[in-house]
């Protein structure tokens, strides 16, 4: 009731037109179910839980503006309305509509400080094991098939894959001697092998090839083994540890395609990365709440430097760009640092990335720490003269300069630094 009163309405339907047809039985209004999405995420609901609650609680039906006998709406429509946002663009318009009001209200402003940081977000699939992964992802691609063209299915399938892939992986014990596994794993590639030719065989719909269980079956056969024919007989096997595809590329659930595994300070997980930006001014002084203001969401394999740069474009068009950015060592980075606050105006806070180079972990070689760089005025002159033993190296000069300016490097070596960087080199 707080919101509505404090607020007034938030959300107009208009705003969600590019959504929507022009065509056909009016829909609920989309600036309600916005608002709705709202509630969801404040109270933990879910689609059932939300209808419920626009059908039976009064403050619910106070905030959305409808009548004590509104029927409400079948719990499906949020569905809808998500897949619609989503499909169109604008899954970031109900945040940006509220933080325009907000700032209208003078509750939320540029400059000031800010803090980002990101939490895992964990994909609504079930962890599976190698050959469960392989054999649920075989399974997904016959269900997919068997519903888009059965007839095909019918005359294509292989009378035994019923009995083998009737039921989910999961379901049933897998082996536990290795030999036996592996068995297993050949003729569950053996199988896909075989599905992946019938749907790409001439013979068959082209459209086949477009279902996208099929596409990902193909991707995840391509990462998952190789196939050799020697002297007409084919062998397919496992891929080893080294020759599998890095985690950002590696299908990781036949169910969400995007989904991607990473591990970070210890904990794994299969999903994605959610970055929030936050006020984070001193409600006691400017009279504010801390307020959300962008998300971001990546793969779980996205390092979280490579977001910044879009943090701060999206908030400079919000026309809420913070003065004090605070963020954590995952963020920074001596680029960072430095240009920040003479390309955007902002100062940047946070720790600097440790030294993980190999020449710091060994305590040999050539590392940053061993050179100094001094610049010296050189107007018109070049610098030769550079000697060399196998424990002290003292450049008096670079080759060359650039404008008036000549870059010296100096490094003062250990006996065992000189050599390792002898072997090196």
């Amino acid at each position: 009731m707080r919101i509505r009163d404090s607020l007034g309405p938030l959300f107009l339907d208009e705003e969600f037109r590019a959504a929507f047809g022009v065509r056909g039985r009016p829909g609920i209004s989309p600036g309600r179910l916005a608002l709705v999405s709202i509630l969801q995420f404040a109270e933990n609901l879910t689609d059932r839980q939300a209808a419920h609650a626009v059908r039976a609680r009064i403050d619910v039906k106070y905030l959305l503006g409808l009548e004590l006998t509104d029927p409400g709406f079948d719990h499906t429509v949020l569905t809808g309305f998500r897949e619609r946002l989503l499909a169109h663009g604008l899954e970031d318009r109900i945040l940006d509509l509220l933080l325009e009001r907000l700032a209208e209200m003078g509750l939320v402003a540029p400059g000031g400080r800010q803090r980002t940081d990101s939490t895992h977000v964990l994909a609504a699939v079930r962890s599976l094991n190698r050959l469960e992964f392989i054999g649920e992802t075989l399974r997904a691609s016959l269900e997919a098939l068997a519903m888009a063209a059965p007839d095909w299915m019918r005359a294509s399938m292989d009378p035994a894959w019923q009995e083998r892939y009737g039921t989910r992986v999961d379901a049933y014990r897998l082996p536990t001697d290795e030999q036996e596994r592996r068995t297993l794993a050949r003729q569950i590639a053996a199988d896909g092998y075989r599905l992946l030719e019938g749907v790409f065989a001439p013979t068959a719909p082209a459209w086949l090839r477009q279902v996208p269980a099929v596409s990902i079956l193909r991707t995840v056969w391509v990462q998952q083994f190789t196939r050799t024919v020697t002297d007409g007989e084919e062998e397919v096997a496992w891929r080893g540890k080294d020759d599998l595809p890095p985690s950002r590329a590696m299908v990781a659930s036949p169910y969400d395609p995007e989904a991607r595994y990473a591990k970070k300070r210890g904990s794994a997980w299969v999903g994605y990365k959610i970055h929030l930006s936050e006020t984070f001014d001193d409600p006691g002084e400017t009279n504010r709440p801390h307020l959300i203001t962008h998300v971001v969401t990546t793969d779980a394999t996205v390092n979280d430097a490579m977001v910044i740069e879009e943090i701060h474009d999206r908030l400079t068009s919000k026309d809420l760009l913070p003065a004090e950015h605070l963020l954590d060592a995952g963020y920074t980075s001596a680029e960072l640092l430095l240009t920040a606050p003479t390309t955007r105006g902002v100062h940047v806070v946070g720790p600097v990335r440790s030294n993980n180079t190999r020449q710091a972990a060994t305590g040999s070689g050539f590392g940053k720490s061993s050179f100094n760089i001094k610049r010296l005025a050189t107007p018109g002159r070049w610098f030769s003269n550079a000697s060399r033993s196998p424990t002290t190296w003292s450049p008096s000069t670079g080759a060359a300069f650039a404008g008036d300016v000549a870059v010296v490097a100096s490094a003062a070596l250990s006996p065992g630094s000189a050599a390792g960087a002898e072997g090196s080199s």
